[in-house]
């Protein structure tokens, strides 16, 4: 099968080189997507009674078509975990699938996929259970469809220089890449669980102060979140399993506001917990349902799944639809709304 070059984005040049198997043509990318497997994903605890916002749903990306011009599609991801807008406004999405990270432009035409190899191929294996709780569903999705070959892809973010971090989760460990998709920094260490400040256990997500800091919520296993300086020294941690303030049944996602403000999705628990910006607890938003995913809009509002609130916890609205099942979330800046869902989609919604 022949892919049409209208698939391409700009400048692909140069690329194939690139460590992990990075792919500057469409047609390789395709060769793992075009499978069925959708997998029932967690409930992210849309608000039905909210005013539902003005977006409009579209098809996102388009299918990926032939040299003859007819569809070939549709893109059938494996398991979508999580999805980031980079600076420029293209579009990351990380699957669990072959070539596990694929930027699009905003349009939805494919630039480049890459990250064969980068992430565990799944199964929580070597990790005691009593390790990571009682709920044999904690870590469930690792276990996923066929070819489910990068299962440990949880978390895509980018920060403000364009440097795009991965988080692999059974791997416990962070990458840190540069916008062209080289390696320059690693948290944690490679298939070695732990709770010491140099180690994670099935961590989940990242985020960045506007000092530059690091902040990791670790995860499935600790129940921590744990803060480092922009080159990677240990500063300090705060939280344990439990139900209380300042605890975590599971810190799945979180992100930071201008002031510096840290705001945790405890899933399990179904709250968000507000922290300052040395583990200082805030308030708790109660009632969110188990939101998966959170991103912060330039307009000082978060999106807890497909929900959007100030900063203090209210509800703005939501998004039309059924959004139930999105693992993660991420805002372009013009405010267009991407949810990653784990049934194998993107979901793209268009600001009116």
């Amino acid at each position: 099968m022949t892919i049409s070059g209208t698939l391409l984005g700009t400048d692909v040049r140069n690329r194939s080189s690139m460590r992990h198997g990075m792919r500057s043509h469409a047609a390789g990318a395709i060769a793992g997507l075009l499978l069925a497997g959708p997998l029932a994903g967690w409930s992210e605890g849309q608000q039905p009674n909210a005013p539902v916002l003005p977006y409009r749903l579209v098809d996102w990306p388009p299918p990926p078509t032939s040299v003859a011009g007819p569809p070939v599609g549709p893109w059938n991801f494996i398991q979508v975990a999580s999805v980031a807008v980079t600076p420029r406004g293209s579009v990351l999405v990380l699957h669990r699938g072959a070539y596990p990270i694929m930027e699009f432009e905003s349009r939805g035409s494919l630039v480049r996929s890459w990250g064969d190899g980068l992430f565990s191929e799944g199964k929580v294996g070597g990790i005691p259970q009593t390790a990571w709780a009682d709920d044999k569903s904690r870590y469930s999705a690792v276990y996923g469809p066929a070819g489910c070959t990068s299962c440990g892809a949880h978390s895509v973010r980018v920060d403000p220089q364009g440097n795009i971090w991965v988080v692999d989760a059974p791997g416990h460990v962070i990458y840190k890449l540069n916008p062209q998709g080289k390696e320059i920094m690693r948290l944690g260490t490679k298939d070695r669980p732990g709770t010491g400040p140099g180690n994670f256990n099935l961590p989940t997500d990242v985020a960045f102060a506007p000092n530059g800091d690091i902040y990791v919520s670790d995860g499935y296993g600790s129940a921590r979140v744990v803060k480092y300086s922009s080159d990677g020294k240990f500063l300090s941690q705060w939280g344990r399993r439990g139900k209380g303030p300042g605890e975590f049944g599971l810190p799945h996602n979180l992100v930071t506001d201008r002031q510096g403000r840290v705001y945790v999705s405890d899933r399990d628990n179904q709250r968000i917990e507000v922290f300052d910006g040395t583990g200082q607890f805030l308030s708790e938003w109660t009632g969110t349902g188990g939101i998966s995913g959170l991103a912060m809009t330039s307009d000082d509002h978060i999106w807890t799944g497909g929900t959007l609130r100030d900063l203090d916890g209210r509800i703005v609205g939501r998004l039309p639809g059924t959004t139930s099942g999105a693992h993660g979330v991420a805002v372009a800046g013009g405010g267009d709304v991407y949810l990653a869902m784990l049934n194998g989609a993107v979901q793209k919604f268009v600001k009116q």
